[in-house]
């Protein structure tokens, strides 16, 4: 398996000193992104999510594979920090900034989430991509031992 190459913009000069994206371990799957911003941002449980700059573009040029943008795990279990879509799609063709969508999920009473410029705040990943042609039937060719059976039909 050969392994792809991606076009990585520097967008925010601060990350030559904060640090380049990077996987942080030799196994990391997922490269851990930077929060580009002027000032600390406060997040406010139930407030609308924040979009929070990552100060980086890419560019994949190759259909065969995308990136999602995810919470890194301690900060959605230490401090209730969550993407305010769960998780974002870079389509292989798009080249603008990254930019994140976060949201405090913890509720009402509890304290505000704090992201600092220069925090490590949410982790990117690269996926393979299928693609399949669409083929119109009337008909399956095949049955299924589920059928259409849906939410619940195979248990609990």
């Amino acid at each position: 398996m050969t392994t792809p190459e991606v076009e990585l913009k520097i967008l925010d000069q601060r990350l030559h000193d904060w640090g380049l994206p990077r996987y942080q371990t030799e196994m990391a799957a997922a490269i851990d992104l930077i929060a580009c911003m002027d000032a600390p941002v406060s997040i406010a449980p139930g407030s609308p999510p924040a979009l929070i700059s990552s100060g980086i573009a890419v560019h994949m040029a190759d259909p065969g594979f995308a990136a999602l943008v995810l919470p890194r795990s301690g900060m959605g279990h230490k401090k209730g920090l969550v993407l305010g879509n769960l998780v974002g799609l870079i389509d292989p063709d798009y080249t603008g900034p990254i930019m994140v969508s976060c949201w405090n999920r913890n509720g009402p009473g509890t304290e505000p989430i704090m992201l600092t410029p220069g925090e490590r705040f949410a982790q990117m990943i690269f996926v393979p991509v299928l693609r399949p042609r669409f083929t119109v039937v009337e008909e399956f060719t095949a049955l299924s031992n589920r059928g259409a059976g849906g939410f619940g039909s195979t248990g609990s």
